[in-house]
């Protein structure tokens, strides 16, 4: 069996870590640079870093952080915000990312999908997908299997809705060519309540891809139940470990207690 992995996820604007609650009210979280740095000795298994601000500023992501970011990481490396065309795909893993994750730009031009995969091979590619509950419990995320839900997919760092259903969006995006999904729940995001994880088990058990959980991580019960009853391949969080309330060592050994893979 894969090992499942732990992921943390550097939302940068204006040059600084921050995290919010519900894609607002951001509070800062330190240098991106360091964070990574700490992150690499602390045993992540990979590391995610979105210029949140890019694509609604209609600009481009900020490379020389990604440059500096990435002389300080030796474990996988995803970057996303303001990926728009196949020469930023180009530009973003010269800069030293692995992987680059793509929202706005795939939703609106779906074929950047497709070309990127084929340019530079689908397993650079990660689909992330923004969601919002538009029919069901909002303040429920928790399994809810005979209970009919429904979540839209939203762009530009999660603050412009559309009418694209989340789940039919992210099986297209594989068959597109998507090499990974980033489902971020916009209703658990930041609030450490936990994943929705009735969203992350309705698009894991129909995908043939990795699913990363984003969103709503405050203990490892969390990320044991994005695992467990979501079927997530890897769990992303910030809140609890830039705020050094979790380890990544903690976490791993609490999960492997419980049967998870992980590495240790």
């Amino acid at each position: 069996m894969l090992a499942k992995r732990i992921i943390p996820c550097l939302d940068v604007k204006d040059g600084r870590v921050v995290k919010g609650v519900n894609y607002v009210n951001f509070r800062d979280a330190g240098d991106p640079v360091e964070q990574a740095a700490w992150y690499n000795e602390q045993g992540a298994d990979e590391l995610t870093f979105l210029d949140i601000t890019a694509s609604l500023e209609h600009r481009d992501t900020v490379l020389d952080i990604v440059r500096r970011t990435a002389e300080q990481v030796f474990i996988p490396f995803t970057v996303g915000g303001g990926i728009r065309t196949i020469e930023d795909i180009r530009d973003t893993l010269k800069a030293g990312a692995d992987k680059v994750s793509i929202m706005t730009a795939a939703v609106r031009n779906p074929e950047i999908i497709t070309e990127g995969a084929e340019r530079f091979g689908s397993q650079c590619i990660v689909v992330a997908i923004d969601a919002k509950r538009v029919v069901g419990d909002e303040t429920n995320l928790g399994p809810a299997p005979d209970e009919k839900i429904e979540w839209r997919v939203h762009t530009h760092g999660g603050t412009e809705p559309t009418e694209v259903d989340a789940l039919e969006y992210a099986a297209r995006a594989e068959e597109l060519g998507a090499g990974e999904l980033l489902v971020t729940s916009i209703d658990a995001d930041g609030t450490k309540e936990g994943y929705d994880v009735e969203l992350l088990r309705r698009i894991s058990e129909n995908a043939g891809i990795p699913v990363i959980a984003s969103g709503g991580a405050g203990t490892v019960d969390h990320l044991y139940q994005a695992i467990d009853y979501g079927k997530a391949d890897a769990v992303l969080a910030a809140s609890i470990f830039h705020f050094r309330e979790l380890t990544i060592e903690h976490c791993k050994r609490e999960l492997a207690e419980r049967g998870v893979t992980v590495r240790l």
